[in-house]
């Protein structure tokens, strides 16, 4: 049993950094609403469906949907890397980045903007923060 704790860990480790590896090659990718491929550029849900359809874990398309897969992460304190983190106000999901750690987060912010790493614990991002899902475990 020990062993294929061990394992299971080993595995979702793996994934976790492969998620990590491909969500930082695509920093600077132009933001492009309806966007799902590095060639067309990202949004927000398109950047994360990509990102996790590299590690065969298929996401819905939009972040509201998305909000509703894996589990819930309780608090903030509680995130680890990997784990999806969502946005919006008055309870309503209008974004989704990747945790990458250390308060912060990777993400296709808006029109203009390229893929990029922003802080989850200050600044506008900070305020808009509704809740995580931790996505890539194994069932």
């Amino acid at each position: 049993m020990l062993r294929q704790a061990a394992k299971a860990q080993a595995s979702e480790t793996s994934l976790i950094k492969s998620v990590l590896q491909r969500a930082f090659s695509l920093i600077g990718t132009p933001y492009r609403y309806g966007g799902s491929s590095p060639d067309a550029g990202f949004d927000c849900s398109g950047l994360v469906g990509y990102v996790f359809r590299t590690i065969g874990i298929d996401l819905p398309r939009v972040s509201r949907a998305m909000a509703s897969e894996g589990v819930k992460v309780a608090t903030r304190d509680a995130l680890t890397e990997g784990d999806l983190v969502f946005f919006g106000k008055r309870g309503h999901i209008d974004h989704v980045g990747i945790y990458i750690g250390d308060g912060k987060f990777l993400h296709a912010p808006s029109s203009g903007r390229d893929v990029t790493i922003s802080s989850l614990t200050t600044g506008y991002w900070a305020q808009k923060y509704l809740e995580a899902r931790r996505v890539a475990i194994n069932s």
